[in-house]
C-alpha cells in the first residue's frame, strides 16, 4: 500500500514537471525564434499580410517609419534591382522585417541579415535584429504585369518582450509592368524611397520649459537688437541726406551760388568722380543681387549717393559763373 502510494505521488509530479516544462517552453520559444526572423504563418494567415501582431499591442503604428528605397517605377524583364529596407523610430533603433511579393511574380534574394523565412514560397525577412537590410529582387523574365509587395517593419525596443514598446507597421506598393512608365537613371533609383508612417513622431520629445522660455526671450532680445539697429542707420541716414538738400537749397538761396569750377579741374575731376559713381553703383547692384545683410547694403547705398553726389557737385560748380574777387 506504502509503494502504491509512493508511486502515485511520483506520477504526480512527473506530470506537473510535464505540464511547467510545457508553459515554458510555450512562453519562451517565440521569443527565441522570432529574433532570427519571423514564422511565415501567424494566425492562419501570412505574416506580410498580418503584421506582427505579437508586438505592440496587436495593432499597426504610425509611430515607426517603414522604408524601401530602390524601387523602379517599372521593371525591366530579367533585371535585378537592389532594395534597401530601414526602419525609423523615435526610440527604438532597429528591430525585422519581412516582405514578399504577391504570387512569387519575382525572386526576392537575401543579402546580409536576411534570410529566407521558412516554409514561404520565396519571402524574406531579417536573420537577427538590426536595420538597413539590402535585399535583391530579380524581376520576372515575361510581363506579367503589376507587381505587388507587402512589406513588414517592427521597430523593438529591446527588452525581450512582446510589450506595447514595439512598434510595426505594414507598407504595401507596386512595381508597374514594362514600358508603362519612364524609368530613373541608377542615381535616381537609388535616392527613390517608399515609406509608411508619420515623420513627424520621429522628433516628439519633451522639452524643458527652461528652455524655450530662455529660446523665446533670446529671441526677443535679438529682434529688438536687429530692428534696432535698422530703424537707427535707416533714421540716420536719412538724416544725413536731408542735411545734404538743405545745404545745397541754402547755399543757392543764400550763398550766391557754388563755388565756380574752372573746366580744366571739372572736366578730369568729373571722369574721376563718374568712374567711382558706376563702380558704386554695380557694387551696390551686386548687394542687391547677393542678399546681402541690410547694414552692408545701406552701407554702400549712402556711398553709391555720396559718389553720384560728387558727380552732381562737379558739374554744378562747372557751370556756376565766374566770380571775381575784388582785392583792393
Amino acid at each position: 500500500m506504502l509503494i502504491l502510494v509512493k508511486t502515485g505521488e511520483s506520477m504526480v509530479r512527473m506530470k506537473l514537471r510535464i505540464v511547467i516544462g510545457m508553459i515554458v517552453l510555450l512562453l519562451t520559444a517565440p521569443a527565441l525564434a522570432n529574433p532570427g526572423g519571423p514564422e511565415w504563418k501567424n494566425g492562419g494567415d501570412v505574416i506580410t499580410n498580418t503584421g506582427c501582431t505579437c508586438h505592440g499591442d496587436g495593432a499597426p503604428s504610425t509611430e515607426v517609419v517603414v522604408s524601401i528605397s530602390g524601387v523602379p517605377r517599372s521593371y525591366e524583364t530579367g533585371s535585378v534591382y537592389s532594395f534597401t529596407i530601414s526602419l525609423q523610430h523615435a526610440n527604438n533603433d532597429g528591430g525585422g522585417f519581412a516582405i514578399w511579393d504577391f504570387n512569387n511574380s519575382g525572386e526576392l534574394s537575401p543579402g546580409e541579415g536576411s534570410k529566407y523565412i521558412e516554409d514561404s514560397p520565396g519571402a524574406v525577412s531579417h536573420s537577427a535584429p538590426g536595420n538597413n537590410w539590402v535585399i535583391n529582387w530579380t524581376a520576372p523574365e515575361t510581363d506579367v504585369g503589376s507587381v505587388s509587395f507587402n512589406l513588414v517593419g517592427n521597430a523593438v525596443n529591446g527588452n525581450g518582450a512582446f510589450d506595447s514598446g514595439d512598434k510595426w507597421n505594414i507598407l504595401s506598393f507596386s512595381i508597374s509592368a514594362p514600358d508603362s512608365t519612364y524609368l530613373d537613371d541608377d542615381e535616381n533609383l537609388n535616392l527613390r524611397t517608399i515609406s509608411v508612417g508619420d515623420y513627424d513622431s520621429l522628433f516628439v520629445a519633451e522639452e524643458d520649459p527652461a528652455v524655450l522660455e530662455a529660446e523665446r526671450q533670446e529671441k526677443i532680445a535679438d529682434d529688438f537688437f536687429t530692428n534696432g539697429n535698422l530703424f537707427y542707420w535707416t533714421t540716420l541716414s536719412i538724416i544725413i541726406v536731408g542735411a545734404v538738400v538743405q545745404g545745397q537749397f541754402y547755399e543757392r538761396k543764400f550763398g550766391g551760388g557754388p563755388p565756380h569750377l574752372d573746366m580744366s579741374l571739372a572736366v578730369p575731376q568729373g571722369v574721376r568722380r563718374g568712374i567711382l559713381s558706376f563702380a558704386m553703383i554695380l557694387l551696390f547692384a551686386w548687394t542687391i543681387d547677393s542678399s546681402q545683410s541690410w547694414g552692408i547694403i545701406l552701407l554702400v547705398g549712402m556711398l553709391t549717393l555720396w559718389a553720384i553726389f560728387g558727380v552732381y557737385r562737379t558739374i554744378v560748380q562747372a557751370r556756376a559763373p565766374k566770380q571775381y574777387t575784388d582785392l583792393v
